[in-house]
């Protein structure tokens, strides 16, 4: 596999100005903590429990790389209700010698908005010749990635999973290396273990103490998963009371 290009290199928090670190965002303590973290080329993780920050960050680094807060590109904007924190004043992207030819924000929780406004503004060409309306959650997902994502790309991705099947899930990985491999760098907010599974990636994991690397599988997510898979009755007894066997 080639070697891509890191488009973003790291992103920094900037301190100037940040009146009070126990008003939100700050007050979470991966941003409290973040100063300095480092993008791999083709492919980093955001991992953690709901409210540790993944997904504030990474909408931080969508707006900073000047994409729309809801989702879309720099062209593709709109806006339904602002509810972006103000994170993105406080960060730096330091980025490569080469720009990308193409950027997208995804981001689960407000795709139909998305969708919305490419049908509006866009029109469908782009994605692939049908309205994203027309089609199920996860088929839209999946055409949106497939058609609207070219080489030389910088894509940021909010929880992708959100609409997709194990099978479908299976899909976005394989679409991931066809993008790695036409030279593009990604960053995806994630609680997949499947779709945190694409090798030679970075994952960081968010949590009270801060944000740290860790290996695939030393995340809970995965160990979790397998746990439970391997001993699904003895889950089961302890959190329903079921009695099936293992």
């Amino acid at each position: 596999m080639k070697i891509t290009t890191a488009f973003l290199r790291h992103v920094e928090r900037v301190d100037t100005h940040i009146e009070d670190f126990e008003r939100y965002p700050f007050s979470i303590p991966s941003v409290r903590h973040l100063q300095k973290l480092e993008l791999h080329p083709k492919v980093t993780f955001f991992i953690g429990e709901n409210g540790s920050g993944k997904s504030t960050l990474i909408e931080a680094i969508a707006i900073a790389a000047g994409l729309n807060p809801e989702g879309g590109s720099k062209d593709l904007r709109f806006a339904t209700r602002r509810t972006e924190s103000e994170l993105h004043k406080h960060l730096k992207l330091v980025r490569g010698h080469k720009r990308e030819r193409s950027s997208f924000f995804l981001r689960a929780e407000s795709f139909y908005n998305l969708a919305s406004a490419v049908d509006e503004v866009a029109g469908t060409g782009a994605y692939g010749g049908i309205s994203l309306h027309e089609q199920s959650h996860g088929e839209s997902f999946l055409a949106l990635v497939t058609e609207r994502f070219g080489p030389d790309g910088l894509y940021i991705l909010d929880e992708p999973e959100a609409a997709l099947s194990p099978q479908r899930q299976l899909s976005l990985l394989a679409r991931i290396d066809q993008l790695v491999e036409d030279n593009c760098q990604l960053i995806i907010a994630t609680h997949s273990p499947i779709v945190m599974a694409y090798p030679d990636a970075l994952i960081y994991e968010f949590s009270d103490d801060g944000i740290a690397q860790v290996a695939y599988e030393d995340t809970e997510h995965f160990q979790l998963t397998r746990d439970f898979l391997n001993h699904r009755g003895r889950y089961l007894r302890h959190l329903l009371g079921a009695t099936e066997e293992e």
